[in-house]
Parts: C-alpha cells; sequence; structure tokens
C-alpha cells in the first residue's frame, strides 16, 4: 500500500523559511515523479512543484526562484523549501505520486 506522509508545515512570518518533507512507502520511490500541490481556503489546489525521476524540476510560474522541490532516493523522501514566505503563500501543502496523495501539511505564513 502506497503511503505518503506529509510534514515540516507551521506558522511563520513574511520573510521566513520552511522545509516540508514527504516521506514515500510502498512503491518504487526511484522509479516515479512526484509533485508538490497545495490549496488555499476557498481555492482549487495547485501544482507548486514537480521533480521527475531522473530529478528534472518543473515549478508553477509565480513561485521560480523562492520555492525548491528535490529528492532523496535513499531516504525516500521529497522536499520543497520555501524561502521568503508571503502571506498568500498561506494554504495545505500536499505531496503526490501517481494519484496518491497525502494528507497535507498547514503552511501559514502571517503578515
Amino acid at each position: 500500500q502506497v503511503q505518503l506522509v506529509e510534514s515540516g508545515g507551521g506558522l511563520v512570518q513574511t520573510g521566513g523559511s520552511l522545509r516540508l518533507s514527504c516521506s514515500a512507502s510502498g512503491l518504487l520511490f526511484r522509479a516515479n515523479e512526484f509533485g508538490w500541490y497545495r490549496q488555499a481556503p476557498e481555492k482549487q489546489r495547485e501544482l507548486v512543484a514537480t521533480i521527475s525521476r531522473y530529478g528534472v524540476t518543473n515549478y508553477a510560474d509565480p513561485l521560480k526562484g523562492r520555492f525548491t522541490i528535490s529528492r532523496d532516493n535513499d531516504e525516500g523522501k521529497v522536499y520543497l523549501q520555501m524561502n521568503s514566505l508571503k502571506p498568500e503563500d498561506t494554504a495545505v501543502y500536499y505531496c503526490s505520486t501517481a494519484n496518491i496523495w497525502g494528507q497535507g501539511t498547514q503552511v501559514t505564513v502571517s503578515s
């Protein structure tokens, strides 16, 4: 059974940083592409970033330069480094692969 568990969310002030982690189990980690998505209150879920099995990354245009996705194939983890956070980054952040989703981790950025 594939399981994704996100962690690392929390409350941070504007301009601060957070590093989210996604631990994956029950799959051949190295073979999968992973993505981070987010959903703010009363908004649709949106793409944040993806990373292919080869480490090729893709970002939502507005987030380029502030967010960095990475993976550790040995640890079976995917990370999202978020810098220069803004109140509009407040959302639940989800890890996903192959249409499987984690439970999400809340990120709140105070102004």
